[in-house]
Parts: structure tokens; C-alpha cells; sequence
């Protein structure tokens, strides 16, 4: 098939270009070569690509900035889901797109199902929400993708940052009362692949399978990185000074995708290791 893929740099899309280029025609395309929030730029792509699926991994994802570039944040994860959606209509075009963990609250205790009501408590869950019901309001066919924690070989990453703090630092102090699903970007795009070979639409939670805090996986990177003699204190999320509020829990359910594909993904403790792996060699 032929697909267009936005965001194709990125640490989510380099990964999607690897795994979807081996079996697709996929041409990427990325900020020095679309501007998304154009509604015109978007057509222009669109028309001159005549894919049959676009999928967009380009957003606005510092949580924090977001409450400093409501305008920006908003633009780029909603505005640009908009002009994507009007112009792949009429054109019998599936759009992938990805959304987040953090369109819900985090009061929850069990992990969320795609059907759970949203209700964001940061301006990037609010942005990435409204995006989401653009998407839903104005594509006939999509694949609506939430995800969390995301970390890759391609990026600034959750993983990158412990180790690096680790090497200079010596000492670290992480938040201990925030849990979710870390997720390996090569894992998510092989999952993405099955769904488009698959020819799925709807709303689909995926993450690496299992759930841990913070904490818990800044222990195991330094563990599974063989780095020792470092000294990791819990602390809980009020102690540090942050713009925007996260959600306590954000654990997705992935029974969907498990249906849908018959394949379940794997721990993530594992993926860790394959990452670590890849980013050796």
C-alpha cells in the first residue's frame, strides 16, 4: 500500500518508517518539509502522495511547554489532526494517528479500556483530546492510537535522561507515585503494522505489557545498563515544581488489540533490554 508518513523523523516515526517500509511504499515527510497546521500544505501532500493510509506521528509532546504554548501545543495536536482529516475526505484514506495515556485523569486503579470517559488534567492530554474528536468527527475510517511512556533509539527519551543523569550525577530522586506502561517505540510500530495489515479501524490501547512507577524503571534501567554505585531515592510527584499536573495512574488495557491481532506485546522489562541492546550496537 501506499502511505504517507508525517513525522517520519521523529523518534516514533523513525521506527514506523523502518517497519512499515519493509512491506509498504511509505514516503516520509517531516517539518522541514510539511507544516501540519497548514490546511493547505496538508491537501498539497495529500493530493500529489495519493496514499491509501496516512499516519501521523508528528505532536507536540513536551508536557510541560504545553502549558507555556497552549497556542502551539493546541495547533500542532489538534488544529493539524483537523487539516489531515478534511483533506483525506471523499478520498477513501484510513488515518493512523496517536494519542495518550494522559486524556485520562489517572483516578482509576484498573487499566483503562478505550470506551473509559476522558477527562485530561494538563493542557497536553486537553490538546491531544480535542485532536482526537477531530479525528473521530471527520474521518470515515481511522485507527486511533493511544500509547504511553514512550522512549526509542531515535529521541530524548525517559531512559536516555536516568542514564545520562546517573553518569554525572551519581544520585537520583524519582517520582515514585506516578504508574503507567513504558513503551518501546520499535514494539509500538511492529504493533502498528499488524493493525494496518490487519485493516482495523476504531480506538486501540497499546503499550509494552505490565506496569511500573517511575521509580520502579529508573531501578531497572540501571540495572539492565550495568551501572552501579548509584543511589536512586522515591519521592512523590509534589516535590518537584512542574507546569503541568500528571495523571497518578495511566495504565491502558490492551484486550482490544489482543483481540484484534491475536498477538500480545511483550513485558516491558523486556523491551528495555532490547533497547538497551540496539542502543550498544
Amino acid at each position: 500500500m501506499k502511505i504517507l508518513l508525517l513525522g517520519h523523523k521523529g523518534m516514533l516515526g523513525n521506527d514506523l518508517l523502518i517497519e512499515l517500509g519493509c512491506r509498504h511504499e511509505v514516503t516520509g515527510m517531516d517539518i522541514d518539509e510539511i507544516d501540519i497546521v497548514s490546511a493547505a500544505q496538508c491537501r498539497e501532500a495529500v493530493d500529489e502522495i495519493t496514499p491509501e493510509i496516512v499516519v501521523n506521528a508528528a505532536a507536540y509532546t513536551n508536557v510541560d511547554g504545553c502549558e507555556k504554548a497552549k497556542d502551539e501545543c493546541f495547533a500542532v495536536n489538534a488544529e493539524a489532526v483537523k487539516n489531515i482529516a478534511e483533506a483525506c475526505r471523499g478520498k477513501n484514506i484510513c488515518i493512523v494517528h496517536f494519542s495518550t495515556d494522559y486524556v485520562f485523569d489517572g483516578s482509576g486503579t484498573e487499566p483503562y479500556k478505550e470506551d473509559h470517559p476522558c477527562n485530561p488534567i494538563n493542557t497536553y492530554g486537553a490538546s491531544k483530546l480535542a485532536g482526537e474528536r477531530y479525528l473521530q468527527d471527520l474521518a470515515k475510517k481511522y485507527i486511533l492510537i493511544r500509547t504511553a511512556w514512550l522512549y526509542g533509539k531515535n529521541g530524548k527519551n525517559f531512559v536516555r535522561t536516568i542514564m545520562e543523569k546517573a553518569r554525572i550525577v551519581g544520585q537520583l530522586e524519582v517520582v515514585d507515585d506516578q504508574v503507567g506502561s513504558p513503551t518501546y517505540t520499535k514494539d509500538l510500530a511492529a504493533a502498528v503494522a499488524l493493525l494496518i495489515d490487519g485493516k482495523a479501524t476504531g480506538i486501540f490501547h497499546i503499550t509494552n505489557r505490565g506496569s511500573c512507577s517511575w521509580y520502579q524503571f529508573a531501578v531497572k534501567i540501571l540495572q539492565e545498563s550495568g551501572m552501579t554505585g548509584v543511589d536512586v531515592t522515591p519521592i512523590k510527584s509534589d516535590k518537584l515544581v512542574r507546569l503541568a499536573k500528571r495523571p497518578a495512574y495511566s495504565v491502558l488495557s490492551m484486550q482490544k488489540f489482543i483481540q484484534k491481532t491475536g498477538k500480545i506485546m511483550q513485558p516491558w522489562q523486556l523491551a528495555l533490554q532490547d533497547y538497551l541492546k540496539n542502543v550498544k550496537h
